[in-house]
């Protein structure tokens, strides 16, 4: 094959990297802007100029076959090259601009992040943000995120990493709900309610808590087992249980914070804290690499003052 024709598939061996990178012709596609038959198309075509199959197609991913492979891993670095530098290039320009894409928990997106996205946007106009909210914890860097905000006990040390704030978990209940069952003053009392919580791995479900301002005990924490109606896998789904006095629901700070503002959950137990239920830190974090784009370290720092002073549950 001669130099002009190699030059023209420069942009097909780019997207097979990007192909390797996301798993599957769907994914690489949407994280190109093309369609999938565009994708498919560039491949096919790729692999009749080399001669060898490159690609093995599944149902639900794609294979790659040793040529495919050698191919990938010798050119992936370059084009990584390209773009860092290309974006090096236009932030000489003083100008934030591009795509950041972003991980996040379903509940913390939808409830706190999502609000906060109008001030980064409109001063920065010419960044466009593309959010995933999910609860299942992507690989940053193999599935091509720039960030992903975590809530966990401690920042993962495989990626660079930024407290956000704290958490803290809540027992709320709606007054109508305790008008009807009564208010528990201790943990104890919660055994005789209706409980609404996040299904874990064991089949009891249990909440612990420790006494404010208490001494740390040998024994530990105060741990009761709880039963109820409901649970569900999202802290969403239990604040909207709670608020249709369904029962007592555990709940991270900021998912109980809107409908604590406004009074239409109580917040239980204030002498007491409840422990192991929900992580107590949120991260923003990336994977680690030489060149950090403008517009990503802008929006790091964004979120670290708009999160600074974590979730009041009081006005």
């Amino acid at each position: 094959m001669d130099e002009q024709k190699i030059e023209a598939l420069w942009t097909h061996l780019h997207w097979l990297t990007v192909l390797a990178e996301q798993g599957s012709y769907t994914a690489a596609a949407a994280r190109l802007g093309v369609s999938k038959a565009a994708m498919s198309q560039r491949i096919a075509e790729l692999e009749r100029a080399a001669g060898v199959p490159l690609v093995t197609r599944t149902t639900r991913s794609v294979r790659f076959t040793e040529a495919g492979r050698r191919l990938v891993d010798d050119t992936r670095a370059q084009y990584e090259h390209i773009a860092a530098s290309f974006t090096s290039v236009r932030e000489m320009a003083g100008v934030a601009r591009g795509l950041i894409r972003v991980t996040a928990p379903m509940a913390f997106a939808r409830q706190q992040l999502v609000s906060r996205m109008q001030g980064f946007l409109h001063a920065h106009p010419e960044v466009r943000v593309q959010l995933d909210a999910s609860d299942r914890l992507s690989s940053i860097a193999t599935e091509g995120f720039d960030l992903a905000i975590r809530h966990s006990a401690q920042a993962p040390e495989t990626h660079v990493a930024w407290k956000l704030c704290d958490t803290h978990s809540v027992i709320v209940a709606t007054r109508a709900y305790l008008k009807r069952r009564g208010t528990p003053l201790t943990p104890a009392e919660l055994a005789v309610h209706d409980c609404l919580f996040y299904p874990r791995t064991q089949s009891q479900a249990v909440w612990s808590f420790e006494r404010k301002g208490a001494r740390k005990s040998s024994a530990g924490p105060h741990t009761l087992a709880v039963n109820g109606p409901f649970s569900a896998n999202n802290s969403e789904v239990l604040r909207d249980a709670a608020l249709d006095d369904l029962g007592i629901a555990l709940l991270p700070d900021f998912t109980a914070q809107a409908a604590v503002q406004s009074g239409k959950l109580v917040v239980l137990l204030p002498d007491w804290r409840p422990v192991g239920g929900f992580a107590e830190h949120l991260y923003v974090v990336r994977p680690y690499t030489p060149h950090v784009p403008r517009a990503v370290a802008l929006f790091i720092g964004y979120l670290r003052e708009a999160f600074a002073s974590g979730f009041p549950l009081s006005s």
